[in-house]
């Protein structure tokens, strides 16, 4: 991270990366307002990034116009499977500056593979994200913040019923994930991003991240996620408990059998209508014999769970049959 980064000059650093960095330092008070009206110079040489006025690894890593040209493997994978591995339903691979990334990262998240169950407390209509968006966040920055920035890219891989978010590198010697839990002196990777990200206000400087975690996860009642190391790296699973729920639909008490066979039938309709609306939102000019195809279901039945979308007003069709294509309406 201290190292002169070969070949790379202060115009290789964004200017809006910058300011995006003070404005957030400003506003969670860890740096004082007069810092707004900075030079790009003088901010890096605060920070520690700059070595004889050259930009440092970690600065171009944070703040870089094109920080992938020089790391490749500094960019944020995320995979939206299947039934298992070998079934890549979609993906998506977000570049740019480590200071940015984060914001971007959520957005995808959220347009494009997590969702909003709506319920309601009284009349007041609630529709949080199905997990904890702080708690995503703060796991998100830690991953980046530990990785081991020579190893491969962090990767979020999405299921069904969990989501593992995996960043290469080991935990310190002494350290095990038990220390990560409790109360721990924190002992970043890359200092210096890490640095940086606590003036951001992006996360506390003493190890109280997964404190931070567990709190949001218990005010929403959702179960905990799970740390764990793994294949050389440390990972988390987070369970998909109002996803789950979404999928699984609602749940009758009958033990009558032909209830039951009711029930399954139901809970099945729903099963495909969700994948069905997945699908579109990777691909919006899917077909009925791509849809049949992708559920191992009949033409005919993928056309009534489509009308069916439709009157309930979550889908809409643009264009005609042929060659048009669906808008998911929120």
């Amino acid at each position: 991270g201290g190292l002169q980064c070969p070949d790379v000059t202060l115009d290789d650093i964004d200017d809006e990366a910058i300011e995006y960095f003070l404005t957030k330092s400003v506003t969670a008070r860890r740096m004082m307002p007069e810092t707004e009206w900075a030079t790009k110079e003088e901010v890096l040489n605060n920070l520690g990034l700059l070595s004889d006025n050259i930009p440092t690894n970690a600065a171009v890593l944070l703040f870089g116009k094109y920080p992938q040209r020089k790391f490749v493997t500094s960019s944020f994978k995320i995979g939206r499977f299947g039934t298992d591995d070998s079934d890549l339903l979609a993906q998506d691979i977000i570049g740019g500056n480590l200071i940015q990334m984060t914001d971007k990262i959520m957005q995808v998240l959220r347009d494009k593979y997590l969702v909003r169950p709506i319920y309601y407390d009284g009349l007041q209509r609630i529709e949080p994200l199905e997990i904890p968006e702080e708690a995503l966040r703060e796991m998100i920055f830690n991953s980046i913040v530990h990785k081991l920035q020579s190893g491969t890219w962090n990767q979020m891989s999405i299921y069904d019923d969990h989501i593992r978010l995996w960043n290469d590198g080991r935990l310190p010697d002494d350290y095990t994930v038990e220390t990560l839990l409790g109360k721990h002196t924190s002992k970043p990777r890359n200092p210096k991003i890490a640095n940086v990200f606590y003036k951001a206000g992006f996360i506390e400087s003493w190890g109280r991240g997964y404190e931070k975690i567990i709190k949001a996860f218990d005010a929403e009642n959702l179960t905990h996620p799970v740390f764990c190391e793994e294949q050389g790296g440390m990972a988390v699973i987070i369970p998909r408990e109002r996803f789950v729920s979404v999928l699984k639909g609602p749940k009758f008490s009958s033990t009558k059998v032909a209830d039951q066979k009711a029930d399954q039938k139901a809970d099945q309709k729903a099963d495909q209508k969700i994948r069905i609306l997945e699908i579109i939102k990777y691909n919006p000019m899917v077909t009925r014999a791509e849809l049949a195809k992708e559920l191992g279901i009949h033409e005919s039945s993928v056309k009534r769970r489509l009308e069916s979308l439709v009157s309930d007003g979550i889908l809409h069709r643009l264009g005609p049959d042929k060659g048009g294509s669906w808008e998911i309406i929120d």
